[in-house]
């Protein structure tokens, strides 16, 4: 798995997941918060499959 997304990606990933799954204290009562997983999951791995299948890769040059 190499990475293939941009660390500032990465933490936008990671705030938003964190903000789905804050759903479950405040939100409604459904298992909508359960996305957020992926998010935070890809955001923390720094691989996302769809981008990977597309060919794009938004981690800087080096």
């Amino acid at each position: 798995m190499k990475k293939n997304i941009h660390p500032i990606e990465r933490a936008v990933r990671v705030i938003l997941g964190l903000g789905l799954m804050s759903m479950m204290f405040w939100g409604p009562s459904s298992y909508w918060f359960a996305l957020g997983v992926v998010p935070i999951f890809t955001g923390l791995s720094g691989w996302c499959p769809p981008y990977q299948l597309l060919g794009i890769s938004t981690c800087p040059k080096s």
